[in-house]
């Protein structure tokens, strides 16, 4: 079990913390080098668009191709696209033509790997012999940890090292998420075959992968829009995205820069990841216990009061209180969103799903940060706090009212 599992879970820690310190780094490196922040969002903007079409375009390749084989080849790419920045800027100089080309190529790499990897874990389950919701579990706690971690490990590298040479170190980090992805049998990771409408591990008919692939951008989004369950799954996502990319990167920077007191923003989404890694944890050693829709339904509400204690905007105790509790309830309702929705997907249309609404989850903050910076605009920071936590609110009525999510674990997949 371990030569499996731990690999797994090594790689998928490793990816999400160079992702997490690229986000950090990254953006400093674009200031640095051009003075516009401006940029620095023209960068990012370049970062997301083609992430989304990536994991639109690419989640029928991870249904087609050994899905350990995919998160390696993501991993490479990211590598390599992270490791040209600190070679041109010694060569010919970066420039912010150069970010924006390099951000495009890093895109090819960032969805494919995490819907790889998501993909693969009810096999790698069924080949370590232990159940998909403690599996998700530990997942859910490990990128718990490395959300607490990456802020802090950018912030130390940026103090200690110039922007551009942190790059090294988020290309060593992914390259190492490529080797530990070696470690992982490839067989425990190939595709079921005994499963309906599963892919098959190696050579394909050349004109059906063509089609195959002009096709995928739209079928897994179609997939997801005519099945009840999944569309209700990503609807719920959707708006917890929206409220905490709006909370994180708009609501709570904005008031602890008023209050001069901006050193405490870091410390709130370390409490929100902590609290993460707690509400992972509980679902891997308590998941098989109790009814999904029993975990659902926690998750959620623990979510609203989070919200509401966050949304108060009281003294930075009660703000970091209020995202320890959002990021506990977070990580129980992921872990059983994830691990449901890997198992309500076909195996041979897995990737093309994940890789579908990976894409659209790529998207969703850009929209919460913007509706944040307009609310604060034409209202203030403490309405738009307000107004957040109310579209929560009206999130989890309409989920206690979803039949399909009622009956969560009631049905088979």
């Amino acid at each position: 079990m371990t030569r499996i599992v731990l690999p797994y879970l090594a790689s998928y820690g490793a990816s999400l913390l160079g992702n997490s310190v690229t986000a950090i780094a990254l953006p400093l490196l674009v200031l640095f080098t051009t003075g516009s922040p401006l940029g620095a969002g023209a960068v990012a903007i370049a970062a997301a668009v083609p992430s989304a079409l990536a994991g639109l375009l690419m989640g029928s390749l991870v249904d087609r191709i050994n899905r350990r084989t995919a998160a390696i080849l993501a991993d490479v790419i990211s590598a390599l696209a992270l490791v040209m920045l600190p070679i041109i800027d010694h060569t010919t100089g970066l420039s912010l033509g150069w970010f924006i080309a390099i951000a495009v190529l890093n895109s090819f790499g960032d969805v494919p790997g995490i819907t790889a990897r998501e993909a693969m874990l009810p096999s790698l389950a069924r080949a370590a012999g232990i159940e998909a919701s403690r599996l998700i579990g530990l997942r859910e706690s490990l990128g718990g940890v490395a959300l607490l971690l990456g802020p802090a490990a950018a912030g130390l590298l940026v103090a200690t090292l110039e922007p551009v040479s942190v790059m090294w170190a988020t290309a060593g980090i992914a390259a190492l998420a490529a080797l530990l992805t070696l470690l992982v049998p490839a067989r425990a990771a190939a595709h079921d075959r005994t499963v309906e409408g599963g892919a098959a591990d190696g050579p394909a008919d050349t004109s059906r992968g063509v089609r195959a692939s002009t096709g995928a951008m739209l079928h897994g989004l179609g997939l997801i829009a005519r099945t009840p369950l999944l569309r209700a799954l990503v609807l719920l996502m959707l708006a917890l995205a929206v409220v905490l990319a709006a909370f994180q990167g708009m609501v709570i920077p904005v008031h602890f820069a008023f209050r001069g007191e901006g050193a405490s923003v870091g410390f709130v989404l370390s409490a929100l990841a902590a609290g993460m890694l707690v509400g992972g944890g509980a679902f891997a050693v308590a998941g098989a216990r109790l009814p999904r829709r029993v975990w659902l339904i926690a998750g959620i509400l623990v979510i609203a009061v989070g919200l509401v204690v966050l949304a108060t905007l009281g003294s930075t105790g009660i703000v970091l209180t209020g995202a320890a509790i959002v990021g506990l309830g977070s990580g129980a309702m992921n872990a059983v969103v994830g691990l449901t929705f890997v198992e309500a997907v076909d195996e041979g249309r897995r990737g093309t799903v994940l890789g579908a609404q990976n894409a659209i989850m790529t998207l969703v903050p850009a929209a919460g940060i913007g509706l944040a910076s307009v609310l604060i605009e034409l209202g203030s920071v403490e309405r738009t706090a307000a107004v957040l936590a109310g579209l929560w609110l009206l999130t989890v009525l309409a989920a206690l009212f979803t039949p399909r999510l009622r009956r969560l674990g009631t049905e088979g997949p």
